[in-house]
């Protein structure tokens, strides 16, 4: 029965860690709203990163890009692609987005190293499609992106009015270089 406990516990505790991590990285900023009657269709796509905070899993790159594309069982596949400059080298990461709740609001989690999932919400997002704001679990995380290598002043800074709203530093935004 000792034995039982040494094994049952830590299992427990585990996979209540793993439960607690879980809920806990896809949530969304206080004062941020996710995209309400989002198409997801009109979504998928490739995506040109224009602006982003330095993140040390997109340290160094230049270049990138995200293509979402749907997958047989209805979750969204996700490919993000950059030119790290230092070490001169493309890289490529290929994960899993899933809608938090219905897909016609614009909050999805995203994993690119299961069972680890982080926030993805569409706050902000033109008619056409073309150009999105994005924000993580928290106001660590915030992505400009445009279906183009550039992005119109006025939808930068309608975006860029908004992060700070919602309590963004937008002076620490990295401006990604497309050449």
């Amino acid at each position: 029965m000792r034995t039982l406990y040494k094994i049952a516990i830590p299992v427990s505790l585990g996979i209540l860690g793993l439960i607690i991590l879980n809920s806990c990285s896809v949530g969304i900023p206080k004062e941020a709203t996710a995209v309400k009657n989002f198409n997801s269709d009109k979504y998928l796509g490739k995506w040109y990163e224009i602006a982003r905070f330095d993140y040390k899993f997109e340290r160094n790159m230049d270049n990138v890009t995200a293509d979402y594309s749907q997958n047989p069982d209805g979750t969204i596949k996700v490919q993000n692609r950059g030119y790290n400059y230092v070490k001169k080298e493309w890289k490529e990461s290929i994960g899993e987005a899933r809608f938090v709740n219905d897909k016609s609001e614009a909050r999805l989690k995203v994993s690119f190293f299961k069972p680890i999932w982080a926030g993805y919400n569409v706050i902000d997002i033109d008619d056409d499609y073309q150009y999105a704001l994005i924000v993580g679990n928290s106001t660590k995380y915030i992505w400009i992106l445009s279906r183009t290598k550039e992005i119109p002043e006025s939808i930068k800074q309608r975006f860029l009015a908004k992060a700070q709203k919602i309590g963004y530093n937008t002076d620490d935004l990295i401006w990604v270089k497309h050449d």
